[in-house]
């Protein structure tokens, strides 16, 4: 596909804005950093999101043949996942105002990440021709079979979107097994474009190399302190109550442990959960545990991974992921996670080598496992390297390269009895 172009949208989000708040996270990750290996393989990406804000440059180049655009529609200003799709219509003609004057077959694939930018890929396709390859990230169906408490279902629009998207698209791209067998069994995908492209970690920059001690230090963290961390966008979905009250199961049952444990809860208010942090706080206060929980503000990814190399655990107690980078990246660093056993958690973590897999949500569950963990330091120095190893395994060059070959096979079939011609 050398020299070819695809059309990258993700209009919910911005592939520039922090991740771990608002509605940045692991997918803007993904999509950045496989862009840039498919850019090193020849292909020219654009990423499309909307323009959230004034001030806004056109274009920004992030790394060679990678481009971000910023589409104007709709006010300039944030709106909710649940506004957004009143402005396909205005999406869809602002993308084509900025085809305008190009061939209709300027881009050989349009990529798009997350439903609603699903179906503006599928608007742009219908007009253009050209071929549209989807990745959910995550699915209403999934995430309404196991909400959190106080959580809100996902609405019937985005199922019934997300079901459009199935039926229309050329190709469905699934982090794991378990995703590519929920396309089928719960949208009624066609097996035959479903395919398995794991995510990657960037093992240059999540890497053991530093150690705990010299993290520590960098961080101003106690030698001796017990650290269990979470990172990500703070909302019910992805678990930090759980964490909280599991800390208050422990110290319960551990008072000793009090002096030197600590729960950082690293990320930014998202979604549902935009007042998580400060029920966070006072359930940290009601169940006495304020002294232990510290809520942080997320931090650059130049920065992150001193926090996982600082941690003796990374703790993800999501209801359900596609995947889970956060997972991934700690393990890269060398700390085992504790994670739920839901969804991509389960391919991300190697249950009993690189960390531990928890069934549920309940507090006392999660207050055994870490505690042990905690209490066990050589089985935590064995898993270490069980992290690393297991990691090590997930590259974004192998990621880019599956898309790559899932984009060969779609335009293989699109003109099958022609060989692929690069521009």
């Amino acid at each position: 596909m050398l020299n070819s172009r695809i059309a990258t949208l993700m209009v919910h989000t911005s592939p520039l804005e922090q991740a771990g708040q608002g509605d940045a996270g692991g997918m803007n990750i993904y999509v950045v950093e496989n862009s840039i290996k498919m850019a090193q393989a020849g292909v020219q990406v654009d990423i499309f999101t909307r323009a959230d804000k004034s001030g806004l440059a056109e274009a920004v180049e992030i790394a060679k043949g990678v481009t971000v655009h910023h589409l104007e529609a709709g006010p300039v200003s944030y709106l909710t996942k649940e506004e957004l799709p009143s402005q396909i219509g205005a999406l869809t003609h602002a993308f084509m105002e900025h085809q305008s004057g190009k061939p209709s077959d300027y881009y050989d694939l349009i990529h798009s990440h997350y439903w609603i930018s699903g179906q503006l890929g599928w608007m742009i396709s219908e007009r253009t021709g050209t071929p549209l390859v989807h990745t959910m990230h995550t699915m209403a169906k999934v995430k309404n079979l196991a909400l959190a408490e106080g959580d809100k279902a996902e609405p019937v629009i985005r199922s019934l979107g997300e079901e459009q998207i199935v039926a229309n698209a050329a190709a469905l791209i699934a982090n794991t097994d378990a995703e590519a067998a929920s396309l089928v069994s719960l949208y009624e995908a066609d097996p035959s474009k479903v395919h398995v492209v794991a995510p990657g970690v960037d093992l240059q920059r999540f890497n053991p190399s530093t150690g705990k001690d010299v993290a520590r230090e960098k961080l101003d963290i106690a030698a001796d302190a017990l650290m269990l961390l979470f990172v990500g966008r703070v909302q019910p979905h992805k678990g930090p109550e759980v964490l909280v009250r599991a800390v208050a199961e422990m110290l319960e049952q551990m008072p000793h442990l009090r002096a030197n444990l600590a729960l950082v809860i690293m990320g930014g208010a998202s979604g549902t959960g935009i007042n998580e942090p400060d029920r966070l706080r006072g359930l940290a206060k009601f169940l006495n545990v304020a002294d232990v929980v510290h809520i942080i503000d997320p931090v650059h990814r130049d920065v992150l991974p001193d926090w996982y190399r600082a941690a003796d655990l990374v703790c993800v107690p999501s209801y359900s992921e596609s995947f889970g980078l956060v997972a991934l990246e700690a393990q890269a660093c060398g700390t085992p996670v504790v994670a739920t056993a839901v969804g991509g958690l389960r391919t991300a973590v190697s249950d009993g080598i690189s960390g531990a897999l928890v069934d549920g949500h309940d507090p006392k569950s999660w207050a055994l496992v870490i505690s042990r963990l905690l209490l066990e330091p050589q089985r935590r120095i064995f898993m270490s390297l069980g992290a690393y190893e297991h990691a090590s395994k997930f590259g974004w060059e192998n990621t880019a390269r599956k898309t790559l070959d899932v984009y060969d096979q779609v335009l293989n079939n699109q003109n099958p009895n022609s060989l692929w011609v690069a521009k």
